[in-house]
């Protein structure tokens, strides 16, 4: 293990890759972040599956399978990216079971198209937990506010949840209610709370890239001096709120019947600014009970010359409630940046599976196409005999 990753996971960050393709489970590149840079988990979005299918050949044969089953492009989807899950599920069972499945997990994501619609969602979860069949996959769920119910009923059906594209305070206190009221019906509905592990994941860089970009508008050297701050501010308040309300009686109660808290996971934590330490989001936001998934490269930065010091969360909620009410005077409003940067996330998700759809239909349309010139060769082939 490299010394800078190692520190990360002995100040109690359990470091996750935000990326997962076919190409790295079968060249062994993923099993290696395992064993040398302390990766415990993974995330994935349809942003990543679209980059993944839409180069190399690690899904030709699956997909000349799914063409000549006549497989249509949205069940195609489904196996293509299940099937990885599940394969990265098999890999990280054993740190699943050193830790009590709190960390071995591999997120998929619910189709993003149906963020603003409940019903499917809830639908959607559980035939995914169901065709990926492993105890370690987490579904993830945007935290619209749609998705709070959602949220809450695929718990009570015993399945995990990452809770994900957190941006308010707002919402992620509205995001712990909806998991403790999934565990107190799952408890009533006879489930194992041992069994039931979720993460927040609460968007870093984003809110940086938002609020700066108004602050450059502002102009002034006081709104210069903000930049870089606010994504820190706001995470760092998130911990504040998951330190109260998982000291509450009602969660005592919840833990006393086996549950485990949901973990903060940061995410977003690649850095946009590169006036910006390229790990900012990684030391700057280490503390015991965490999850930061990282893209491959900010992973690197971090294992080359992350200079970890303790717990940077902690003791900083003064500090970062002044730098959000100094953000606040000049004009720029906290409400507006999230519900913003809400709309975009579920945006560019929606625009990610599109991309995703037609790489997949290309790819079908290809396979198919190639079958038929076989069998046109075949078929002459025949003839001249």
């Amino acid at each position: 293990m490299t010394a800078q990753t190692q520190a990360l996971s002995d100040a109690g960050v359990s470091i996750w890759l935000d990326d997962l393709s076919r190409e790295r489970l079968n060249d062994g590149s993923l099993r290696q972040l395992i064993e040398s840079k302390n990766v415990v988990g993974v995330t994935t979005n349809p942003t990543i599956f679209a980059s993944a299918l839409a180069k190399g050949e690690a899904y030709d044969q699956q997909v000349e399978e799914l063409a000549a089953a006549g497989a249509d492009v949205e069940t195609a989807v489904f196996e293509i990216t299940t099937s990885d899950v599940a394969e990265a599920c098999d890999l990280f069972a054993p740190v699943a079971a050193a830790t009590g499945g709190v960390d071995g997990r591999v997120s998929l994501e619910v189709d993003p198209r149906m963020a603003r619609d409940g019903e499917k969602t809830v639908a959607e979860a559980a035939r995914l937990s169901e065709k990926v069949g492993r105890d370690n996959v987490h579904i993830k769920i945007p935290a619209t506010f749609e998705g709070l119910d959602s949220i809450t009923k695929t718990l009570a059906a015993g399945i995990s949840v990452n809770v994900t594209l957190i941006f308010s305070l707002e919402r992620y206190r509205a995001v712990i209610n909806a998991f403790m009221t999934g565990l107190e019906q799952a408890k009533e509905n006879g489930k194992d709370l041992s069994t039931i592990h979720s993460v927040a994941s609460f968007f870093v860089s984003r809110v940086d890239t938002e609020i700066d970009k108004r602050l450059d508008a502002v102009g002034t050297d006081e709104a210069k001096a903000l930049k870089g701050k606010a994504g820190l501010a706001n995470a760092r308040l998130a911990f504040q709120i998951f330190e109260q309300q998982f000291a509450t009686e009602r969660w005592a109660t919840l833990a006393d019947a086996g549950a485990k808290p949901q973990r903060p996971l940061w995410a977003s934590t690649g850095v946009k600014d590169p006036n910006l330490p390229d790990t900012l989001y990684v030391t700057e936001l280490v503390t015991q009970g965490v999850v930061n998934t990282m893209p491959e490269k900010t992973l690197d930065a971090a294992a080359d010359h992350a200079e970890v010091t303790g717990d940077t969360i902690r003791g900083t909620y003064d500090d970062a409630n002044a730098t959000l009410d100094a953000i606040d005077k000049l004009g720029i409003s906290y409400d507006d940046v999230v519900k913003v940067l809400e709309d975009e996330g579920v945006s560019k998700f929606e625009v990610s599976w599109g991309e995703l759809l037609e790489t997949v239909k290309n790819a079908l349309d290809g396979a198919a196409g190639k079958t038929s010139a076989n069998a046109e060769v075949g078929s002459r082939s025949e003839g001249t005999r």
